[in-house]
């Protein structure tokens, strides 16, 4: 089974996003996969500034994310949605670990090969919907590979129970669906990818 790195893209100790990605881990760990879920409160970055790049190179916390990129195979991003996009914070740290910090390392080392799932949960009545979008861009144009299901969770403040589960079977559904249409996609890709280098030895 493969390996999915999972966070949400708040700071906030009560975000819903970080509910939906705690969830989301629990939903990956039941079917068999190996699980990190991260708080990005932990992996702390100044703004990205390119004169801060170049005196200093990466941040230290950019490049133990960069790290667990690397060693998963896949990821699940609960996104909040910040005015129609996403949060400033996933943004710089997505843009920050997209950035090399050594002489030979492989433009987007980072997403190179990653599969990844996308949800949101927001107070409003489409969950979070116009936030995945730009994100699902982005991520598409660093050659990132993101499964078609996502999780749009509306009415935010009341959609979880108090021991953290979806209390709307439909959400509920729409969240095991994508969780299974991630792990089958990684395993897809792996098998191709493994599949292509015997052909050429």
């Amino acid at each position: 089974m493969p390996k999915f790195l999972i966070f949400a893209g708040s700071a906030r100790k009560a975000s819903t996003n970080k509910q939906l990605a705690a969830l989301a881990a629990g939903k990956a760990k039941a079917a068999g996969a190996d699980v990190t879920l991260i708080d990005l409160k932990d992996f702390e970055m100044p703004l990205y500034d390119g004169d801060l790049e170049a005196g200093g190179g990466l941040p230290e916390n950019a490049k133990r994310l960069k790290q667990l990129f690397v060693e998963h195979d896949g990821l699940f991003i609960a996104s909040p949605e910040y005015n129609s996009s996403i949060s400033p914070l996933l943004k710089n740290a997505l843009d920050w670990i997209s950035r090399p910090h050594t002489v030979d390392e492989p433009p987007l080392w980072a997403y190179n090969g990653k599969v990844m799932a996308l949800g949101s949960v927001a107070p409003g009545a489409l969950g979070g919907l116009r936030g995945l979008v730009p994100l699902r861009m982005m991520l598409g144009n660093i050659g990132v590979t993101v499964v078609p299901n996502q999780v749009a969770i509306s009415n935010g403040f009341s959609a979880f129970d108090d021991a953290g589960k979806l209390t709307d079977a439909g959400q509920a559904q729409m969240l095991a669906a994508t969780i299974d249409q991630l792990i089958a996609t990684t395993n897809a890709l792996a098998a191709s990818f493994l599949a292509t280098r015997k052909d050429m030895t």
